[in-house]
């Protein structure tokens, strides 16, 4: 009697050289780690199972992921656990400020979960830690990456920008087409428009977005979303290769080479942006310390070129 077929699964492509990374095994990636349990912090770099993170906590850099560790959402890309989270922790606040503190940040992100289930979207939240931020550790810039707030949106911005965080980050993720399978439950232009509307609260604050490639995107698609997001006024593009976490996420379907990536930053310079940063492991908080200064030194020297 033969064995039935069974389907066989279409392999997985394999990580080309450039993509590789060392397991991180550093004292100071140990005590990084210590301090975010103690001081019960989601980071996501842990939750969405970031490359950089040996690179980054060895230097004492993390990424505080802000109103718990469960997201109300299920995007294909993402290694973050869905689910129905729990109550806001009214300590997180407190807690991200004297992290801080304690790994000497001059330049720290914050990031959340989606949290569809408060009336608010957590956009209170954001603002309670950026005032805990200038309380504990005033010489310490900030910047957030926050979600969409889907549905309240206008609001959410209003009361972030006006606790003026330092840098303003929301991903645009992928190109418009494939946000049906890849980021289903957000709007391209619902997500441009929050970009927009940082700069009409307050132009002075610096925006940035970010995209991930390698999920099927056409290269004319790309450069869309770079004139979308500089019409939006968007100072800092970020683009990185996407890598499949797990194998019920979106698959990747192709790497895009470190030359592809020059090619592109080449273009969105050429477009006006104040700053890019493009290759395979760019992630939206990848050095991002730098890159603010980086940043401030550009609209200087833009400001310069229009006084003269």
């Amino acid at each position: 009697m033969t064995e039935p077929l069974q389907e066989a699964r279409p392999p997985r492509v394999p990580k080309p050289d450039w993509i590789r990374v060392k397991a991180p095994t550093s004292v100071g990636f140990a005590e990084t780690k210590a301090l975010m349990r103690r001081l019960n912090l989601a980071t996501v770099c842990e939750e969405a199972a970031c490359p950089n993170i040996g690179e980054c906590w060895t230097k004492k850099h993390a990424t505080v992921m802000i109103l718990g560790d469960t997201c109300t959402r299920a995007c294909a890309f993402c290694n973050v656990k869905t689910g129905m989270p729990r109550a806001v922790d009214p300590f997180e606040p407190q807690h991200t400020a004297d992290a801080a503190a304690e790994l000497g940040l001059e330049h720290i992100v914050i990031t959340s979960v989606d949290r569809d289930d408060l009336p608010d979207g957590g956009a209170s939240q954001f603002v309670k830690v950026i005032e805990a931020l200038r309380r504990t550790t005033p010489s310490t810039t900030i910047e957030i990456l926050t979600p969409d707030f889907r549905n309240k949106t206008e609001s959410a911005v209003e009361k972030i920008v006006a606790a003026r965080p330092d840098v303003y980050n929301h991903n645009l993720e992928t190109v418009p087409r494939l946000y049906p399978t890849i980021r289903p439950g957000a709007r391209y232009y619902a997500s441009l428009r929050l970009l927009e509307s940082v700069k009409k609260h307050d132009p002075s604050i610096f925006t940035k977005s970010g995209v991930m490639t390698g999920l099927g995107e056409q290269r004319l698609e790309v450069h869309q979303v770079m004139d979308d997001m500089r019409s939006a006024d968007v100072d800092f593009l970020t683009m990185g290769q996407y890598l499949q976490p797990t194998p019920r996420h979106a698959k990747v379907e192709e790497f895009i080479t470190p030359q592809a990536f020059a090619a592109y930053a080449a273009i969105a310079r050429a477009k006006g942006f104040l700053l890019v940063a493009a290759s395979p492991l760019t992630r939206s908080s990848y050095h991002a310390g730098d890159d603010f200064e980086k940043l401030r030194a550009a609209r200087e020297a833009k400001l310069a070129g229009h006084r003269a």
